[in-house]
């Protein structure tokens, strides 16, 4: 495969993926599936946009570099038929950087979520009931939180999610920078459609 198809196979890939990470975001801010009464309810990492910004909107831009560099007919420059090709494939490394940093960024964010657990009210006050990760072995501390409904599996769920999909985008974004690193030295596979 050719480093701009196999790019713009990363790019189809990146794009659902930062839709569903902003989707998953999205619904932490409703906890257990339910509106909030008070904003303060709401886990702290959540208002964090890990998988909004993170793995969202930061990845869209990763995400449409790739998808455009199969079809970039740029005729070169100095000469060299294939110097367009070489620096939209550099260009790709940065912006495969960009992508790795925003999924890294959801990544630690929803890591230090699921060790910490969900902000919930538990019979006496609204904390954090759970500490490093003790929760996640023993389904019976679920129940020291009354409120909001089933909150654990909830979070639990949608935080492993944005773990597991920014972790993906991690390494597709990888993956380009080192099929950048061969478009950049080796070029294409075939000229540009403009220069014959």
């Amino acid at each position: 495969m050719c480093t701009g198809g196999c790019a713009k196979c990363l790019g189809t890939t990146l794009i659902p993926l930062a839709v569903l990470c902003t989707l998953a975001n999205i619904l932490l801010f409703f906890p257990g599936g339910k509106v909030v009464e008070n904003n303060l309810h709401i886990t702290d990492e959540v208002w964090y946009f890990g998988g909004i910004l993170g793995s969202g909107v930061l990845m869209t831009f990763p995400a449409l570099v790739f998808l455009g560099l199969k079809n970039n007919d740029c005729c070169g420059c100095c000469g060299n038929e294939s110097c367009g090709k070489r620096f939209a494939m550099f260009s790709s490394i940065i912006f495969a950087a960009v992508g790795v940093l925003g999924a890294g960024y959801c990544f630690v964010l929803s890591a230090v979520a699921l060790n910490r657990g969900p902000k919930c009210y538990t019979g006496t006050q609204w904390t954090y009931p759970f500490q490093d990760g003790n929760y996640l072995a023993n389904h019976t501390w679920w129940n020291m939180c009354q409120s909001p409904e089933n909150i654990v599996p909830w979070n639990l769920t949608l935080f492993s999610l944005l773990l597991i999909m920014s972790g993906i985008q991690a390494v597709l974004c990888g993956i380009q920078v080192v099929n950048g690193l061969f478009g950049t030295i080796c070029g294409d596979c075939k000229c540009c459609g403009c220069c014959g």
